[in-house]
């Protein structure tokens, strides 16, 4: 809390000296600093530690930023995986880069896989930067039609919308329109539109009752959705909304399964839910095991070897300190590099 306060002033200040005091992004950022400042309190003294019962938010380095806008799932995944005592797959970007959740930045650029993977690890769909964009919202922003994809990816996956925001339904409708694609727009209309959902009380086919399936169409003024169901031959079908309940993808029920191996990006389906599971145990346990402090040289190495990659200066990491929270257990997935609160 403490953290976001001061970079939405640290923003606020510099959009002043920029004099960019009558845009939208200057009104915006205020209304956020006004209502975390009455959040905290006038009274506050700038010094006692607020308990706002969240967890520090990991900053990423400067070339893993550069690395998620590009798409390079090898540099990314490397970096997770080097110390699984922080939650690195929630890592946030700079102050002076808005704090953009990783799968934001690679929602930007409709990263697909990098984003299947980021979220089959745990990314947090609705993670917000310090002006409340997600990665949904981000998609609004460029050509509609090249980022409908990644817009049916975050949909299954929960992603929600926030009313009155870049990420709310209406925007994103509208941004559909503008786009020509009223077929999309109409399916962001409905309830169930582009979300993963299980087949219920279908009285014929008994047989798909439990079932997973994608909905992909929305027809107007019936009440009826064209599924696709994610097991056997991917069999498409209609059927009414009121057979249909919401069941987002998570990293324990994801649906399918992307595997980076041997520098490339394999997507695995199966035919049932508890085959997916098992396959996702099987990968787990090929990963690295969790570093601890003592393991801090081999990291320092790995993390050379990244910028020697990227061709990248070794001050951009330099610039941000390593930081090891040594009340955590070494066996709990986390992520690394300095650390800021968030609420």
């Amino acid at each position: 809390m403490v953290s976001q306060l001061a970079s939405y002033r640290a923003r606020k200040q510099k959009l002043e000296e920029e004099m960019d005091t009558s845009s939208d992004r200057y009104r915006h950022i205020s209304i956020l600093l006004q209502t975390l400042e009455n959040e905290i309190g006038q009274d506050w003294d700038g010094v006692t530690v607020l308990e706002d019962g969240s967890e520090p938010s990991v900053i990423m380095p400067d070339y893993i930023f550069k690395a998620a806008m590009l798409g390079n799932i090898k540099t990314i995944l490397k970096w997770i995986y080097a110390d699984q005592t922080e939650d690195r797959v929630n890592a946030i970007s700079s102050v002076e880069t808005l704090g953009s959740p990783i799968l934001r930045l690679a929602a930007f650029s409709s990263h697909l896989d990098l984003m299947s993977l980021l979220l089959q690890l745990g990314a947090n769909v609705d993670y917000r930067d310090i002006r409340g964009g997600t990665a949904i919202g981000i998609l609004v922003r460029g050509e509609f039609r090249t980022r409908e994809r990644a817009f049916r990816l975050l949909l299954s996956w929960g992603a929600s919308f926030f009313p009155g925001e870049l990420s709310s339904k209406e925007v994103c409708i509208s941004s559909a329109l503008r786009s020509g694609n009223r077929r999309f727009a109409e399916l962001l209309e409905s309830e169930l539109g582009g979300r993963r959902c299980e087949i219920v009380d279908l009285p014929s086919r008994p047989e798909l009752n439990g079932k997973t399936c994608v909905v992909e169409e929305y027809r107007k003024g019936r009440d009826e959705y064209i599924v696709t169901l994610e097991s056997g031959r991917k069999e498409s079908l209609t059927i009414s909304g009121a057979n249909l309940k919401r069941r987002d993808r998570t990293p324990d029920d994801c649906g399918y399964c992307v595997e980076f191996k041997n520098g490339r990006a394999v997507r695995h389906e199966f035919d049932s839910s508890e085959e997916c599971r098992e396959f996702l145990t099987m990968v787990d346990e090929r990963r690295r095991p969790a570093v601890t402090e003592d393991d801090e040289a081999r990291a320092d190495r790995a993390a050379a070897e990244l910028l020697a990659e990227l061709d990248l200066e070794d001050a951009a990491v330099k610039q941000q300190p390593r930081c090891i929270d040594k009340g955590r257990s070494p066996g709990k997935r986390r992520a690394g590099g300095k650390k800021c609160k968030r609420k």
